[in-house]
């Protein structure tokens, strides 16, 4: 182990958290981790449990002051989150019982933990790599199922084996190109160039391949941005509010009533959607609606799919003219008030839909969803995904040294020592992202954002 942490903190303190959020609830979880992290714990618990990994019901106390009854794990180094000695303790929940209890602890001789410290300390430790370590930031932060499910694949090691399997095809290429250098006098003579050329090709589509999954990868993230746009009082709050299944926009029958965007996140079945109420499309003289207007404009211009809504055949053409001068994302038409109002679709591309009582809207969904699938291609199980930008530069990076490497290689322009040192900068750029290669402000970068108990 290391013995700085990135920050100036040595890695050989014991640390402690609270790994639960703050604020009223039943139960808070503690996290102790460290070298003397069973020796604090034991100066505080009246019962020791029998066995690791085994519960035990117990007194915890400040000398001799009673704090809380806990329930204390132990996990012995190294088969432990960390890697190290880890204790925790389950206290009743509030601000007051577990903040004691970490006072105690500290006074003992804990420190307390940093943003994402106890991660770190697994990733130093061998327990997970960088990648699946951001994988327990996205499970966390999941918004939707198919995020859950992406993290949950990339924490199983889904990402980091693709990349490793690259890296290897990398370092067998490298070994080549040494061992033609080298010796190309034994066996059958020098290796033929088709076969280097063929290696390098095969590479490079290996990379496009999961470089093309990063705009999958921020829409399973972000959501796909569903923007609701149309003229004011065609009811789209009405259908923001059905969409979503609880009222979050104010529906009223005064045109101009949402100034502003409102958003939320639908937990789709195949994409998670960013659902936007815009403010109404018209010409207006009100400076605080034309803000409002220009808001819409914004979102429609970053959408990946537009509803334009309106209640008659005449005002969806009308919208549908409005909305197709500011954006370039696929339009979907959308007849409010279907309940209210009959309309003859001769084109049927137009999905009659009622807030009311619910008449379209699993329909509409379900062509959302063919739209993005439509857009940035369905995702592939077998394939994972990249699900940050930092993923995409490195890959980013390493195709380019691998596209430099060939062109030098086939144009002979340079030695082919000289042209592998594309190869070398590649290889290290993947060990980088997966963390094989210690470099601290890539872990500060990672971590900055994770929870204290994390």
């Amino acid at each position: 182990m290391i013995a700085s942490n990135g920050h100036g903190l040595s890695t050989d303190d014991t640390i402690v958290g609270v790994a639960s959020p703050a604020g009223r609830g039943a139960v808070a979880v503690i996290r102790l981790s460290g070298r003397k992290a069973f020796e604090i714990a034991r100066k505080h618990l009246a019962f020791w449990p029998s066995q690791p990994r085994s519960v035990q019901l117990t007194d915890f106390s400040d000398g001799e002051r009673r704090l809380d009854q806990v329930l204390v794990t132990t996990f012995p180094a190294p088969n432990s989150y960390t890697g190290e000695d880890v204790v925790e303790i389950s206290t009743h929940g509030g601000l007051v019982v577990p903040g004691s209890v970490v006072a105690a602890l500290t006074e003992s001789g804990a420190r307390q933990a940093t943003a994402g410290e106890f991660t770190r300390r697994a990733v130093l430790n061998g327990k997970l790599d960088i990648l699946q370590a951001e994988a327990i930031g996205d499970l966390i932060d999941a918004s939707s199922r198919v995020m859950q499910a992406t993290a949950l694949s990339q924490l199983d090691g889904g990402l980091s084996r693709r990349l490793s399997a690259l890296r290897d095809e990398l370092l067998e290429l490298e070994a080549l190109i040494a061992y033609d250098v080298d010796f190309p006098e034994e066996d059958d003579g020098p290796i033929p160039r088709a076969r280097i050329e063929a290696a390098i090709k095969q590479l490079l589509s290996s990379l496009d391949a999961l470089l093309a999954t990063a705009p999958a990868g921020e829409l399973v993230r972000e959501g796909a941005v569903v923007v609701i746009a149309g003229p004011p009082n065609a009811g789209k709050s009405s259908l923001f509010n059905a969409l979503l299944g609880k009222s979050r926009a104010i529906v009223t029958e005064i045109p101009g009533t949402t100034r502003d965007a409102l958003e939320a996140v639908i937990d789709g079945r195949k994409w998670p959607l960013r659902l936007v109420d815009t403010a109404g499309l018209r010409e207006t003289v009100d400076r605080i609606e034309r803000l409002g207007i220009e808001v819409s404009e914004r979102y429609l211009a970053d959408a990946e799919v537009v509803l334009a809504c309106a209640e008659t055949a005449e005002g969806l053409d009308q919208t549908i003219r409005l909305v197709r001068s500011r954006t370039t994302a696929p339009i979907q038409a959308v007849h409010t008030k279907a309940d209210l109002v009959t309309i003859r679709d001769e084109a049927g591309d137009a999905i009659p839909v009622s807030a009311e009582t619910g008449e379209g809207l699993q329909r509409l969904l379900a062509r959302v969803e063919a739209i993005v699938d439509q857009h940035c291609g369905p995702r592939s199980p077998d394939l994972p995904v990249l699900t940050s930008a930092r993923h995409k530069r490195a890959l980013d990076a390493a195709r380019s040294e691998v596209t430099q490497f060939y062109s030098a290689w086939v144009e002979r322009k340079l030695p082919g020592t000289v042209a592998a040192v594309h190869l070398r900068a590649a290889i290290t750029t993947l060990e980088e992202l997966v963390g094989a290669i210690d470099v601290d402000d890539v872990l500060d970068r990672v971590f900055s954002s994770f929870c204290v108990g994390k």
